[in-house]
């Protein structure tokens, strides 16, 4: 007999991120584009009389950075995976058309040539 070690794990690859982990994602990425924020007005700061036009360039990326986290921070959760789904589709097969024949009686006798029953 096999011995488990541990409790056994399923994972459901189909479920979308927890909430506190969609939180805590979001911040980071707010939290990293600010500090990329910060840098380019330092950097500003440094090359504005060394290097005006780069200098130039890193304020026009400071002044939008902050526009564009904010789009990013709150772009909301991300989309639903299309589950698998549980139902399975079958086939189904036409019905058969109506005939135009008489139908045959079930169980009766047959009846004879004259008419009538023999």
């Amino acid at each position: 007999m096999r011995k488990q070690r541990g409790a056994e794990v399923f994972q459901i690859t189909g479920a979308r991120q927890s909430l506190a982990d969609d939180v805590r994602g979001r911040q980071r990425r707010y939290v990293i584009s600010m500090l990329i924020r910060t840098a380019s007005v330092l950097l500003t700061v440094v090359l504005w009389n060394v290097q005006r036009p780069l200098a130039v360039v890193t304020l026009v990326i400071g002044a939008l950075l902050p526009y564009v986290a904010v789009v990013i921070a709150n772009a909301g959760r991300e989309n639903p995976s299309s589950m698998p789904s549980a139902h399975v589709h079958t086939h189904t097969r036409p019905a058969l058309a109506a005939s135009d024949a008489v139908p045959e009686s079930r169980g009766e006798p047959a009846e004879g040539p004259s008419g009538g029953r023999s």
